[in-house]
């Protein structure tokens, strides 16, 4: 008899899923692809980290002034959590714009550009609009309180843009020092021209005849021009009553990849950035420890303003409890606080097989959990762990 396999039609599929009702969960609260979540509900933060981040971003909500840090860690261990965390954590605050990078590119003008675009056309829209009612409080005898409320006033003729515009871009160019910045905001509020003056503000490029119909007359096609644009926008933030800019760049090590060239050139711009900011702006890069610790050895200019690293190590035994813990506690009606149905020997296995990785430890609970329900155990053990995994 041939041992050849013969066709089947034996994969099927469902939408069931599996009862987690036996272990007191509702669904597995374990993440099936470990990667960071746009706004994460879960963070064990090891303290120092935790520390530092805090120290940064309330550093500059209290004083105004700018601040810098960098979260260095191996693959896993939770930068990019760590960011994204941050980042949900005070993006909803009305006196701060947060935006965020996914790597640095290229060079400054990548980074500029993913922030704008993180931040989205409304968003600025909308700060555009901020600007112009601003503006009509002082000059106009209307007393527009945000941005919602002087569009009324437009729909309604109350007020005209050709009375109001030109007094803002005049506004605006002493606050920014960039005429070009000034004209390409307040062409946002034009259906005519708002998607003109939204590529030249993403430094998408713009052809001359389309520049020359908003009167721009530069192009964002560099970094010094980047920085000059990121600078203005900061400037008629703090203008609008804001209290600074987060810009959370993550997979910083990729510079690595860059030329020297490129990279001097992206770390230079970088520091100008810096430089030309000392109030209201707040760098947070994350990276690989040993990207960074070659930039900190060749780019001293650079790494010294950025000021300082916090370090997140493998996680530990009473780390990896924790963060069991808070995951499970996501998937109960009613949190406990307690880590059935793992069991101790199983939590010890999946640390030593993980190696304190914090993606590692949430992808092997994934799957025991899992597995724990397809062969109807009541408890996870280290056997289980080691048999699944």
């Amino acid at each position: 008899m041939s041992d050849t396999p013969t066709p089947s039609d034996d994969l099927t599929f469902d939408d069931s899923g599996r009862d987690y009702d036996q272990f007191g969960l509702t669904e597995n609260p374990f993440p099936y692809s470990p990667v960071p979540a746009d706004d994460p509900e879960v963070y064990c933060g090891q303290e120092r980290v935790r520390s530092a981040v805090q120290n940064t971003v309330n550093t500059v909500l209290g004083t105004g002034k700018s601040k810098h840090l960098v979260v260095t860690g191996k693959y896993g261990n939770g930068k990019s959590h760590t960011l994204k965390y941050t980042r949900s954590r005070i993006r909803d605050r009305d006196d701060v714009v947060v935006g965020y990078v996914s790597q640095p590119g290229d060079g400054f003008l990548d980074v500029y550009h993913e922030f704008m675009y993180d931040l989205g056309f409304d968003a600025v829209q909308k700060l555009a609009y901020d600007f112009l009612a601003l503006v009509a409080r002082d000059e106009l005898d209307v007393d527009p309180p945000d941005g919602d409320a002087l569009e009324t006033l437009l729909d309604e003729g109350e007020v005209l843009l050709s009375e109001l515009v030109p007094v803002t871009v005049q506004r605006l160019t002493d606050v920014a020092k960039f005429a070009d910045f000034a004209r390409a905001v307040v062409h946002l509020v034009y259906e005519e021209t708002n998607l003109y003056a939204w590529q030249w503000l993403t430094a998408e490029g713009l052809r001359y005849e389309q520049r020359k119909e908003m009167e721009i007359h530069s192009s964002l096609d560099d970094d010094s021009m980047g920085i000059r644009a990121f600078t203005a926008f900061k400037r008629m933030l703090l203008e609008l009553g804001y209290v600074g800019v987060f810009v959370f760049v993550d997979e910083f090590e990729s510079i690595a990849r860059l030329t020297p060239k490129q990279k001097q050139s992206t770390l230079n711009s970088l520091r100008h950035l810096m430089d030309r900011n000392p109030e209201g702006l707040s760098l947070l890069f994350g990276c690989a420890p040993e990207v960074w610790q070659d930039v900190m050895a060749e780019y001293h200019a650079f790494s010294e303003r950025v000021g300082e690293e916090a370090a997140l190590r493998p996680l530990d035994e009473a780390y990896v409890r924790q963060l069991v813990t808070a995951y499970l506690d996501r998937g109960r009606a009613k949190p406990t606080g307690k880590i059935d149905p793992f069991t101790d020997e199983a939590l010890a296995a999946i640390l030593q097989r993980a190696q304190g990785n914090v993606r590692q430890v949430l992808s092997a609970c994934s799957r025991v959990l899992d597995n724990a329900v397809d062969e109807d155990h009541s408890e996870i053990t280290g056997d289980l762990v080691v048999e699944t995994m």
